[in-house]
């Protein structure tokens, strides 16, 4: 019989496979599989990307005749309706697994619990809970779109000891060091989408890609009220992932219709409250471009805005061991002052990462 700590050890090397798929699976969850014979694997799989095999096909067609009275490892409850491919929930039935053990059920309310019903009715054994956290962690900008029907929202802010975000306003300047832009690349890879707003472009003309080729590249979303960016900048040029301009303009209004004319992607209409647009929609008309995972990257006006609106999920501070001073620009303004629960701190390199629950 297998103890629990089995059951960790085997459901570990399914949430490490899963992750194999991140920025590469979404609107989908990433999903791991480990397919147990007797103590011995004898099939592996994970979801590799949108519209292909499920973790749960990929195991089972390595393990073959051997999964037959095996037990299934999976971190998220199996699907049970047609999408892109047919209900893996039928094809475990079919192989003969006589026990399916689960990180967690799926929330979606297509399967939420209906999969597990559907084992059960055919005499498979069910156990739910194994490394609960762990799975709920790795899916949970999936878990807060089908639930919410909203994005996840991490914010990304590179500063000095002093929370300044650039050595001089106005301008320029890198406070961070090589680690953490190694780092910040792992993180483009892994989310649907960076955004920044228009002033970011303007100072900085950032190319806001993943530099390696063989890794996803990420949308690029640019809060533009009044499509004031240049079309020379650098994000129309390099590559990556398409860039989609956001602003308030109508969407007959001239300048709309003309940057369509030369294939730019405009959101357009989006609500503005001053001169600025309306965070709550913003996200609104990204979730309904199937994004689920964003990665706020500034400027300072952007960051105080989601800030003050309490939109972000995560906060990813970098703090360097520098002292900038008052010719600095800080992302946050006088008033603005919150307590923020730090999930994990790392080390990168001289800089020190701190990750944060935004709520």
């Amino acid at each position: 019989m297998t103890n629990i700590s089995e059951h960790k050890e085997y459901m570990q090397m399914a949430l490490k496979l899963a992750q194999k798929g991140a920025g590469r699976v979404s609107p989908n969850p990433m999903v791991g599989a480990v397919i147990v014979k007797s103590g011995t694997v004898v099939g592996k799989g994970y979801h590799k990307k949108y519209g292909s095999h499920h973790a749960e096909i990929n195991a089972l067609k390595q393990a073959g005749n051997k999964a037959k009275e095996a037990t299934l490892y999976v971190t998220l409850e199996p699907c049970l309706h047609f999408g892109k491919t047919p209900p893996c929930v039928d094809a475990i039935i079919n192989a003969g697994i006589k026990h399916v053990v689960m990180a967690m059920k799926d929330p979606n309310p297509l399967i939420n619990g209906k999969s597990v019903t559907k084992l059960k009715k055919e005499k498979i054994k069910v156990t739910i809970g194994v490394c609960e956290k762990e799975g709920r962690d790795l899916n949970k900008s999936f878990i807060k779109s089908v639930t919410e029907k909203k994005p996840y929202v991490m914010a990304k802010v590179g500063q000095s000891l002093d929370g300044m975000i650039t050595t001089q306003k106005g301008k320029q300047g890198w406070i961070t060091g090589e680690k953490s832009k190694q780092y910040v690349q792992k993180l483009r890879a892994e989310v649907d989408a960076i955004l920044v707003g228009d002033e970011t472009i303007k100072i900085d003309d950032p190319q806001l890609n993943v530099r390696k080729e063989n890794r996803p590249q990420p949308l690029r979303v640019v809060l533009d009220p009044e499509l004031k960016i240049s079309l020379k900048s650098r994000v129309f040029h390099v590559r990556g992932g398409s860039v989609i301009l956001m602003c308030g303009l109508k969407n007959d209004h001239r300048k709309v219709v003309g940057l369509r004319k030369k294939g730019v992607d405009i959101i357009a209409n989006v609500p503005v409250t001053g001169k600025k647009l309306r965070l709550s929609s913003v996200l609104k008309k990204l979730y309904e471009r199937n994004i689920q995972k964003i990665l706020v990257e500034g400027g300072a006006q952007v960051f105080q805005s989601f800030f003050k609106k309490n939109l972000v999920d995560e906060w990813q501070i970098i703090v360097a061991p520098k002292v900038i001073g008052d010719q600095g620009l800080s992302w946050m303004r006088k008033g603005d002052e919150r307590k923020l629960t730090v999930e994990a701190v790392k080390s990168l390199g001289e800089d020190e990462l701190f990750i944060c629950s935004g709520r």
